[in-house]
């Protein structure tokens, strides 16, 4: 039942569509006259103001035609750079970029494929339950869309985000972050005139890194310290060091002792320099990022999930993951969201592609994650 020539056509155009994180309106826009055709109501959100963009989160919804319980799909509209000019090639089954920009598969994938299935169930006038589509801005630069959006606009309490790779996979655990941002205020002075009256904020930043166990901590829990930015010339010593981090684990009480592992280190630091000024001083900064996503192997989405995959002859493993997503920022709300593959290989990168197979592969699952639902399967 899928339209393999329609579905390439579509993703096609919509990764032609320039749509970098906060200039995501001529996707929404491309996407709210093709739903609204199909009879969705279409809304946005007051997420552009909080996001400083040229567009909100989408939300379209179809009422189905079953008495049961709503559930979501979800993908996000912006992509990374470089993706202004979007040039496609489409060879042997598989779409790549002319090598100059990323393709955009991350996660024009998604959009296609979700536009595909409603298409599906239109045409071949399949039994489905109440649908809610949110179509995010700004995942791509920390899942900013997901944060503010506003979820009083949603009644569906599970549901789907399309925006991995492995089509016969789900993602059940990914863990939280927090960000880190360290100020280190030393004393500056001439570093030939008078080094000894000067306190170098690169000193104490460099002695707290080297008793730091940075990188993979364990199989929950990473750590790393992304940015240092400081000093003004080669002969002042120098008073300003600011560093950018992050600590990420699938568990609550790792991420807290990593990240206050890091923290204490620069205090540790500082008070080796004390000179009785008041000076060195740190100023350290910790937000919490996104949660993390835990999602019991028993859950119904889990259940619908596989149940629609067996029904299609495939098996669907759990996946865990060391990155965020969407569904980490819709856990934290009570939301529940498997996170499924497109088939989408190398994303970020200009070697970026995706295989229509994979595509409609996906396609398939969550069209009969749809019929499944709206036949009651998992509560027989």
């Amino acid at each position: 039942m899928i339209n393999s020539q329609r579905l390439a056509q579509r993703f096609k155009t919509l990764v032609e569509i320039d749509s970098l994180s906060r200039q995501e309106k001529d996707v929404a826009l491309f996407l709210e006259n093709i739903l609204k055709k199909m009879g969705a109501s279409v809304c946005y959100d007051a997420a552009k103001e909080k996001v400083e963009g040229n567009c909100s989160n989408l939300v379209a919804k179809f009422k189905g035609n079953v008495d049961v319980e709503p559930l979501f799909l979800s993908g996000h509209m912006d992509t990374v750079g470089p993706g202004k000019g979007i040039k496609v090639k489409f060879e042997d089954g598989i779409f790549k970029s002319d090598g100059t920009t990323i393709l955009g598969a991350d996660d024009k994938s998604a959009l296609a494929i979700i536009l595909e299935v409603m298409d599906v169930i239109f045409e071949n006038k399949i039994d489905y339950p109440p649908v809610e589509l949110v179509f995010t801005v700004c995942e791509e630069i920390g899942l900013l869309g997901a944060k503010n959006f506003d979820f009083a606009l949603m009644d569906s309490k599970f549901g789907y985000i399309l925006d991995s790779t492995d089509t016969e996979g789900i993602v059940t655990k990914a863990p939280g972050a927090n960000k880190i941002i360290l100020k280190i205020f030393g004393k500056a002075a001439h570093s030939g005139a008078e080094p000894e009256n000067g306190i170098s904020a690169i000193a104490i930043a460099s002695k707290a890194i080297s008793g730091l166990n940075l990188g993979r901590i364990d199989e929950e829990t990473t750590c790393n310290l992304g940015t240092i930015k400081g000093g003004v010339a080669t002969n002042i010593i120098p008073e300003f060091v600011e560093i950018h981090g992050e600590a990420r684990s699938h568990d609550v009480e790792k991420l807290k002792m990593v990240t206050d592992n890091i923290v204490n280190a620069f205090y540790s630091a500082a008070d080796l320099f004390k000179d009785g000024s008041g000076l060195p001083r740190i100023e350290a900064i910790v937000e919490n990022d996104f949660t993390l996503t835990n999602i019991t192997e028993d859950h119904k989405a889990i259940k619908l999930a596989r149940k629609a995959a067996k029904n299609i002859g495939i098996s669907l493993e759990s996946k865990t993951i060391g990155g965020g997503a969407d569904a980490n920022v819709f856990f934290g709300k009570g939301i529940i969201a498997g996170v499924l593959g497109t088939g989408m290989t190398d994303v970020h990168t200009l070697n970026e592609s995706i295989a229509i197979k994979d595509m409609e592969a996906a396609a398939r699952l969550v069209l009969e994650i749809l019929k499944a639902h709206a036949a009651g399967e998992i509560s027989r």
